[in-house]
């Protein structure tokens, strides 16, 4: 077993810069307020469960033993130190867990196993890893810049955001890709339709034009009407049909003769390493046999029976994890709070008041977002109510990022009294069948600020 009791302190193991602006890895860990932070994306589809007591137990050792998984799925460790992230790498390494590095290439959580998923979308994923990974120092790329390649299915990725999105449509009796550039699969631009055999020429050619911009450029900065007539695409392009938001993976799945699946949240993005491990070896026992993260803040557990998933989420929910979609804790996004230097808020805290203050709130039609400065980092598109930390206390921006002009302030000592406000406001004004969100886009900004300013 790893130990990070004393271990050799080698800062070259930990890259030549620990700062904001890069996506945190083993490599090139982040600095935050609470230590280190390193964020792992796992090369396969999934972890056993003993691989993932093994992250949570050298979590625990070397770092504060906070786990997270993020809104787009990844896994984060907390709390690390220049001279524990070196051996947090060797037990990682111990385990014999694949970490993907280089472009993040996103797939939905059940790719392969889902049997609604239009295709898998894991090959064509494979394919842009290996073309990719060959280009080498061809490609000087944005650090943050994602690709996503969606297959559809019940857990989509309908909701990121990212630079360049591959999504199977159906297609006269076949399956064809639509890719497009930047934002949701709402709001991206369709660039194309092709065959599968197309896409990794056009994503390599995508990526050359961003590599010749410099390597800051994403793709939003891009001309989509220029590369459709490049593609010799028609006018009339069809764009991603369904819903695009997937629920929330807490709750008991099924998927007819492919099994059932459980899945379980994070409370507020955050466990510590011992519920978790405890949890995963409970699970073992039950017959798990895989873990796959999800986004938002989730976790997938695979090979369990119906009955022996009903006990494990029993077993979950005693752990503290959410396990069931009417849960309100799945409708609050928080980003690390007072764990950031840049924070302004205690988000943890600050959502246990909105639960018990504002519940007629967190009716499951909206997501009411914690953010402790303007980055916004948990939820990077707009929300119908965001919270922001201030100087002076506390912005609230309604229908919009955390970053973009608040519509109200409160100071520190009257928001219990504001989340009360605007749940009266919902309660009392709501119509018998309305969600909250129907209602307080009825209401308008005017109403909602006075109510969050004078309550």
């Amino acid at each position: 077993m790893t130990s990070c009791a004393a271990p050799r302190a080698d800062r070259s193991a930990t890259g030549t810069s620990m700062r904001r602006g890069s996506c945190p890895s083993l490599a090139a860990p982040m600095q935050t307020g609470d230590g280190l932070l390193v964020r792992l994306r796992p090369a396969g589809d999934g972890l056993t469960p003993a691989e993932m007591r093994a992250i949570a137990g050298a979590a625990a050792r070397c770092g504060s033993g906070v786990i997270e998984v993020t809104a787009r799925g990844n896994l984060q460790i907390r709390g690390l130190t220049p001279e524990s992230v070196p051996a947090l790498a060797e037990a990682i390494g111990a385990a014999e867990i694949a970490i993907a590095e280089g472009v993040a290439i996103e797939t939905p959580p059940l790719a392969g196993f889902d049997p609604y998923e239009i295709a898998d979308p894991r090959p064509l994923a494979r394919a842009l890893r290996v073309a990719i990974s060959g280009a080498g120092e061809a490609l000087r790329l944005a650090p943050k810049l994602s690709i996503v390649v969606d297959g559809g299915g019940r857990f989509h990725l309908g909701s990121l955001t990212a630079d360049l999105r591959v999504s199977a449509l159906a297609h006269e009796g076949g399956v064809r890709w639509l890719f497009s550039l930047g934002g949701t699969a709402r709001s991206a631009k369709p660039v194309a339709l092709l065959e599968s055999k197309d896409i990794v020429p056009m994503v390599l050619e995508i990526l050359g034009d961003l590599t010749a911009r410099g390597p800051a450029s994403r793709a939003r900065e891009l001309d989509a009407d220029l590369l459709r007539q490049r593609a010799a695409a028609g006018d009339a392009l069809p764009r991603v049909d369904g819903p695009v938001f997937s629920p929330p993976p807490a709750g008991i799945h099924h998927f007819g003769g492919a099994g059932t699946v459980l899945g379980i949240g994070l409370a507020f993005a955050q466990t510590d390493a011992g519920s978790l491990v405890a949890f995963l070896r409970q699970a073992e026992e039950l017959g798990a046999n895989e873990i796959r993260l999800a986004p938002p803040h989730g976790l997938f557990v695979l090979g369990l029976s119906g009955e022996t998933a009903a006990v494990a989420q029993r077993l979950a929910s005693a752990h503290g994890f959410l396990v069931a979609s009417g849960d309100p804790r799945n409708h609050i996004a928080t980003c690390a709070g007072l764990a950031c230097a840049s924070a302004r808020m205690d988000t943890k805290a600050m959502a246990r008041l909105l639960l018990e203050a504002a519940p007629d709130l967190l009716d499951g039609s909206a997501t009411v977002h914690l953010s402790g400065c303007p980055k916004g980092c948990a939820s990077p598109t707009a929300s119908p109510l965001t919270l922001v930390g201030a100087p002076s206390g506390y912005a609230l921006v309604v229908n919009g990022t955390a970053s973009v002009a608040p519509s109200a302030y409160r100071d520190e000592n009257g928001i219990g009294s504001a989340f009360g406000a605007l749940n009266a406001l919902v309660r009392e004004n709501k119509d018998a069948g309305e969600s909250a969100l129907s209602c307080l886009t009825r209401l308008g900004t005017a109403r909602i600020a006075a109510a969050f300013e004078q309550g």
